[in-house]
Order: C-alpha cells, then sequence, then structure tokens
C-alpha cells in the first residue's frame, strides 16, 4: 500500500524514475552516481583525469573511498592546465608526493555541504564563511546569486561551475581552478 501511495505521488507530480534518477548532475559527460563513493564516479568523468591521476599519486584514493563525509572541490583538467607549465607533471613525481597531497587535501572539507548549506553559513556569518579543509587551507566562501566562490590563502578566486554532485561519501562541486595553499 506504501509503494503505491509513494508511486501515485510520483506520478501525479509528472516525475518518472528516469527523472529521478537524473537529479545528479553529469560530470564531464558521465552520469554521476548517488550510490558511488567519490573516486567511483571520478574516474568515469572525461572532465577530472588529472585529479584522479593526482588523487593515485598522493595515495589519497583509500581515504576519498572511505565512509566519509567529504565535500570536495573538485578541480577540472583545464583548471590543472592553468597552472604554470610543468607544474602538475613536477607534483606526480614520487620526491613530491607530500607537497601533492597537501594542495589536494585543500580541496577536501570534512563534511558533508551541498551548496544550499554553504550558502546558509555565507548568510548567518555575515556575507562570507571560512571554510577549514583537511589540509589545513582555510577558503573563504562567498556567493553571488547561484555561484559559490572560494578565495584561497593566496586571495586566488575559484568558482564552483557545478554544485551538488552527490556521492554516496558526501558530494563533489567541480570548480575551476586548483585550490593551493598558502606560500611557505
Amino acid at each position: 500500500m506504501f509503494a503505491k501511495t509513494i508511486l501515485a505521488t510520483v506520478t501525479g507530480l509528472g516525475l518518472t524514475a528516469g527523472a529521478l534518477l537524473a537529479a545528479n548532475p553529469m560530470v564531464g559527460g558521465a552520469p554521476m552516481y548517488a550510490d558511488k563513493t567519490i573516486v567511483e564516479n571520478a574516474v568515469n568523468s572525461a572532465d577530472h583525469e588529472t585529479l584522479v591521476t593526482a588523487v593515485k599519486a598522493a595515495g589519497l584514493v583509500e581515504t576519498l573511498n572511505s565512509d566519509g563525509p567529504f565535500t570536495v572541490f573538485a578541480p577540472t583538467d583545464k583548471a590543472f592546465g592553468m597552472l604554470r607549465e610543468g607544474a602538475v607533471q613536477k607534483l606526480l613525481e614520487p620526491e613530491h608526493r607530500d607537497q601533492l597531497a597537501r594542495i589536494l587535501k585543500c580541496h577536501v572539507v570534512a563534511a558533508d555541504a551541498m551548496s544550499g548549506n554553504i550558502k546558509g553559513m555565507i548568510d548567518d556569518d555575515g556575507g562570507m564563511h571560512e571554510v577549514p579543509t583537511v589540509g589545513g587551507c582555510t577558503l573563504k566562501a562567498t556567493y553571488k546569486g547561484d555561484r559559490i566562490m572560494l578565495t584561497d590563502e593566496r586571495g586566488r578566486t575559484i568558482t564552483v561551475t557545478t554544485a551538488d554532485v552527490e556521492q554516496s561519501n558526501g558530494v563533489i562541486h567541480v570548480v575551476d581552478k586548483v585550490i593551493l595553499p598558502p606560500r611557505p
């Protein structure tokens, strides 16, 4: 009886099973599944090949496959391409693994923060909310309209281009730049 009521409600709202499953945005031309982990979904995105390679090189696959919850600000391949020439290749070398891990951890927050929650925290804090990352970075979050922006500790503005990609262990927000920790 309960299942029939739910089905009638969904049908009455004009929703289909396909529409319900399509609620998660596609990323990099691939569907993202809310029942898969951050890493399981990211490997399918054509826009995140560099990020996946970096996560593997930094030894963070197991962490980002764990229960979390995590919020990951996921830079695209284009974002990595904006770094100075040769920077990505250098960071992928084994002797730079710790530096790479630190940079990647500046993209990770130990919470499941959907964009509406982030905007609420920004509003509660008077227009800017400090976001501590697992890498020890502090991002300053603001928003304008539907766009959330993050300012890293170097003063660079990073924009969320695709928000609220649900994962089984958190959420991904696609960003247009690589977040960098402060200079030593």
